[in-house]
Order: structure tokens, then C-alpha cells, then sequence
């Protein structure tokens, strides 16, 4: 008998625990019931947030892995953080197999979601917006996965971002697809990171629309293998109102797709037009720096296939006006600096080049100069689709 007591209870022990949804409605103390969900949660639990408006006054947080948190719909289910005592992001994520969905985020202190070590995430159907529009006070980032493999974000609205909308950095294997970044410093930018697929999103009213930077001095280097294409990247001209400091304050107003000491990028099919810099811009980093890792230069870039409207009519960084002018009134839509390798273009339209020998060269040395863009077509495509786990794309179907 005792024996089977022992038995008994060393296999409800060991058993798993089942599953389950845990519902959290709008209204008083949202903010406790939905903090103490999140902690209590267990792999595999659902957080089912109910539809209106929760108003909260700190930031939440998530570390269980392989739980779902699912709102009624990204302008039904509200997540207010205008009262955030605190200054720190709206939720933090630091665990694996998470599905954000169907929620939106309103005017955090800091980032409106961050992730960070948590691989296989998938972001799908938010909106993180600043309601009080572009502000040098609003928070940096919208959607922040970093230090991650495997990320999905799919189907997102950013608005508002002091520094980028949709960041993925120091990551690997990232798809970025079907979202709408608009009123951010940059739109949608991936930054130090490894095999990325950016497609079928619209990029519009940012200061920069698409953004492809790898930076010196932090851990993970070597950007390379991205992919973008697909992709409506028009009227990028909000001035820039990112705090003095950060790099993308020196992102020029009306830039629409920037890559900057790269490796291996493709730019293709793209519709990229009325922004007032240019269209494209491929340059090596210009700031000093110590690091002895790392490449400033942008090599393996690939330019082809895409449809170019009006540019470069108001180019914003010093002497642009006179370029404006040696050029018959407007910059080629494609410019780039000169310090670049293996940089091939292959739309046909003019391409401007600065004629710079090395990084961080002055442009009072520079020695412009106008190519008529490719005379035959290439096919550019030699990079590898990025593909996720199945599990991810299966959480959103």
C-alpha cells in the first residue's frame, strides 16, 4: 500500500503541467493582475488580454519560456503606459518561444517591447505608437528584439520612435515582413546582425525608411547577409528628432534606404521614391573609432531591380545644396561614397559618387562625380532566403 502511494505520488509529480489560458480584463489594479499572470505563467500558457484599455504605471516583464501573450486585437486591446512612473521599457522579454500578438502599446517611458536572449520570438499583429507623434522624448525603440535567433516580427505598426521603429540587432536569422513603420527617426533597421530577410513592408514619413548599419565596439560584429526587398519605401522627410548622441541623429532627413559598412546586402524590387536625400545610400562609417575588429567599409553590396521616383530634390547634409545644383536642381536617387567593395548597382537610373578613397575622409574631399546607373541588368540574387522554425510561422496561422 505504501508503496503505491509512492508511485502514485512520484507520477503526479513528474507529470507536466497542463496548459491553460489565464485571462486578464481591463480596470482596476490591470496593473498587478497582469504582472502577477506573467510571473505565475508556465511553458505553454496563454495570457489572454481582454479588449480595452489597460492603464498602467510600470513597465511588465516576462521570463517563462513558450508563453503566449494574445489581446483582442491591436487597436482593441491597449496597453497605456502615459502614467509610467518608471523609465524602462513597456515589456521586457528575456525568455524563449514567446508569441506576442494582437495588442498595442501606447506611449512608454523607454521601449515600447524589448526582447533580449530570447530566441524564437515572434511578434505579430502590434502596434507600439507615441500618440503625441515625433518627439526627441519619446522612446527609442518600438520593436526591440536583440541578442536573439530565430525573430519574426510580422504584421506590426510602429509610430513614433526616437530611434528606430522595428530594430533587430546583434541577431541572427530574422524575417521583418507585412508591417507599416511610419513617423520613426528610422523606420525599420537592422544593425549588426546575421541573415535577414526585410520584405513586403512600408517604410513611409520616417526620417530614414530602411536602415543596414553594423557599428564598432559592440559584441557581436560582422553584419552580413541581408536581404531587402519587396518593400514601399516613399516621402521619408520627417526631420530628424533623435536625441543629440545617438547615431541615427546623424541619419540625414529624406534618406530612404541607407547601408552602412555592411556585408553582403541586397536591395532589390523595392518601390523608393519622394524622399528628399535620395533613395539609396551605401557609405562606410565616419566616426572615429578604436575598434580593431571591425571593417567601416560596406562590401558585397547589391543594388537591382528597384523602382526609383523622384529624389534627391532636398538633400539635407552640408553642401547638398550645391550638389543640388551642379546637378541640374535635384541628387541621383543612388549615392555612394566611393570607399566601398565589390559594390554593384544595377538599376537604371543615375548614380551619384562622392569619390572617397577611405572612412571617415572629409567630404570637402570629395570629388563628385555622375554615373548613367547600369547599362545591362544582373541578377543579384545570390543570398539564401531566411527560414524559421515551422513552430514560429505556425503560432500565427
Amino acid at each position: 500500500m505504501i508503496r503505491s502511494l509512492m508511485v502514485a505520488t512520484a507520477l503526479c509529480l513528474s507529470a507536466p503541467t497542463l496548459a491553460k489560458t489565464v485571462a486578464v480584463a481591463p480596470g482596476a489594479d490591470a496593473q498587478e493582475r497582469l504582472q502577477e499572470a506573467l510571473i505565475l505563467a508556465e511553458p505553454g500558457d496563454v495570457i489572454e488580454l481582454g479588449a480595452g484599455r489597460f492603464d498602467l504605471v510600470d513597465g511588465l516583464s516576462l521570463d517563462v519560456d513558450n508563453v503566449t501573450v494574445r489581446g483582442a486585437g491591436l487597436d482593441q486591446t491597449v496597453l497605456n503606459f502615459a502614467g509610467q512612473l518608471g523609465a524602462g521599457e513597456g515589456l521586457l522579454v528575456t525568455s524563449d518561444h514567446v508569441v506576442l500578438r494582437d495588442f498595442a502599446i501606447e506611449d512608454s517611458k523607454g521601449d515600447g517591447i524589448k526582447s533580449k536572449g530570447a530566441d524564437n520570438i515572434v511578434y505579430y499583429k502590434l502596434r507600439v505608437e507615441w500618440t503625441r507623434g515625433p518627439h526627441p522624448e519619446n522612446g527609442a525603440y518600438a520593436i526591440y528584439p536583440v541578442e536573439s535567433t530565430n525573430v519574426l516580427v510580422d504584421s506590426v505598426t510602429t509610430i513614433g520612435s526616437s530611434d528606430a521603429g522595428i530594430y533587430v540587432g546583434q541577431s541572427e536569422n530574422i524575417i521583418v515582413r507585412n508591417s507599416v513603420a511610419k513617423y520613426n527617426v528610422a523606420g525599420i533597421e537592422i544593425e549588426n546582425s546575421i541573415g535577414a530577410d526585410v520584405y513586403n513592408n512600408i517604410a513611409v514619413n520616417n526620417t530614414g525608411g530602411i536602415l543596414v548599419f553594423d557599428l564598432p565596439n559592440i559584441p557581436k560584429q560582422g553584419g552580413r547577409n541581408v536581404r531587402v526587398f519587396d518593400n514601399i519605401v516613399v516621402d521619408n522627410n520627417t526631420p530628424n528628432f533623435a536625441p543629440e548622441g545617438n547615431i541615427v541623429a546623424s541619419v540625414p532627413t529624406g534618406m530612404g534606404i541607407m547601408v552602412m559598412s555592411h556585408y553582403e546586402v541586397e536591395v532589390f524590387d523595392n518601390i523608393i521614391a519622394e524622399n528628399g536625400t535620395g533613395n539609396i545610400l551605401i557609405v562606410s562609417y565616419t566616426k572615429g573609432q578604436n575598434d580593431p575588429n571591425y571593417n567601416p567599409k560596406p562590401i558585397g553590396v547589391r543594388v537591382f531591380e528597384n523602382n526609383h521616383g523622384r529624389a534627391g530634390y532636398k538633400p539635407a547634409f552640408t553642401g547638398g545644396d550645391l550638389l543640388k545644383a551642379a546637378f541640374g536642381g535635384a541628387i541621383p536617387p543612388i549615392i555612394e561614397d566611393g570607399t566601398g567593395e565589390n559594390i554593384l548597382i544595377g538599376d537604371d537610373v543615375p548614380v551619384m559618387t562622392l569619390g572617397l578613397t577611405r572612412p571617415g575622409q572629409p567630404l570637402t574631399e570629395a570629388k563628385p562625380a555622375l554615373s548613367a546607373g547600369a547599362t545591362e541588368p544582373f541578377d543579384g540574387r545570390q543570398l539564401k532566403p531566411v527560414v524559421l522554425p515551422e513552430a514560429m510561422e505556425a503560432a500565427i496561422r
